[in-house]
């Protein structure tokens, strides 16, 4: 199997680390010393359960259930002079996760067209919601062990916006020394992008709101939320700055399929920056 495609264009930020070092971080690494902050912001993708894709009638299958290149349809692949129609159901799963997070939901949003250039984006571009998303704000909260570890606090994490987008299809780079193989099966899938306030300060806090928020996803019925298959996916968005001083420059690590690597790459990032 395949894991999801990893993006090192530089779109945020001028420092970037690879997740997939090999070097392993005690929990001490977690955090970097009392001179300075960690400020964690996240950005989660989610497959949406439906049976049909965003924009066509193509339909969704897990990645291991579906062979390369199946279930799609002439819209998922840009074929010129087909329209895309929404996924009605796609819509109401978003307003559901609007409304459990406490966001407002929004009577009237737009789609618009992200413009970058990957082998497996047929179009050219993404659709996707960035200035009137279906849902703005919203929170959810966590409970973190207090310094004694005797007992639990909580907090909430802010969230921006939920909006809904089109997956791209997938690169395959094992099969045929020296080439790629396009697989478009995935193309045109429904996510939701939940994106979150720079509220959270280590690895711990950010596993936590990870998993509460994929348990909550489960549990309404959005998503399987599957890490291991992609069905959901992490960017995170890091810097360090000293305590009253304003936030430092991001590094943004893309697609992280597991929890683990998460945790794993905030160590990374405040080791190397510290």
């Amino acid at each position: 199997r395949v894991p999801p495609r990893q993006s090192f264009l530089p779109q945020r930020s001028t420092c970037w680390h690879r997740s997939q070092t090999r070097r392993s971080f005690s929990s001490a690494n977690d955090q970097p010393s009392s001179q300075w902050e960690t400020v964690i912001g996240v950005e989660v993708h989610v497959q949406i359960a439906s049976d049909s894709k965003l924009f066509s009638g193509g339909k969704m299958r897990s990645s291991i259930e579906m062979d390369p290149n199946n279930n799609i349809s002439l819209f998922d692949i840009s074929t010129p002079g087909t329209l895309p129609v929404i996924n009605k159901k796609a819509v109401e799963v978003a307003i559901c996760a609007g409304l459990a997070v406490g966001g407002s939901v929004e009577s009237w949003s737009t789609f618009d067209r992200k413009h970058y250039f990957y082998a497996d984006l047929p179009a050219g571009y993404q659709i996707t919601q960035k200035d009137n998303p279906i849902v703005k704000g919203g929170s959810i909260s966590i409970s973190l062990p207090t310094p004694d570890k005797k007992s639990f606090r909580e907090k909430s994490v802010r969230l921006v916006q939920i909006q809904l987008e089109q997956d791209s299809g997938k690169s395959l780079h094992e099969h045929l020394p020296g080439k790629s193989l396009i697989d478009f099966a995935r193309a045109g899938s429904p996510l939701l992008e939940i994106v979150s306030q720079p509220d959270l300060r280590s690895a711990d806090e950010t596993a936590e709101f990870l998993r509460k928020l994929q348990h909550l996803l489960q549990h309404i019925g959005v998503s399987r939320a599957r890490m291991e298959e992609g069905e959901m996916r992490c960017d995170i968005n890091v810097s360090i700055n000293r305590p009253g001083e304003p936030m430092g420059i991001r590094s943004e690590t893309k697609n992280l399929n597991s929890i683990r690597f998460v945790q794993k790459a905030i160590g990374i990032f405040n080791s190397n920056s510290t």
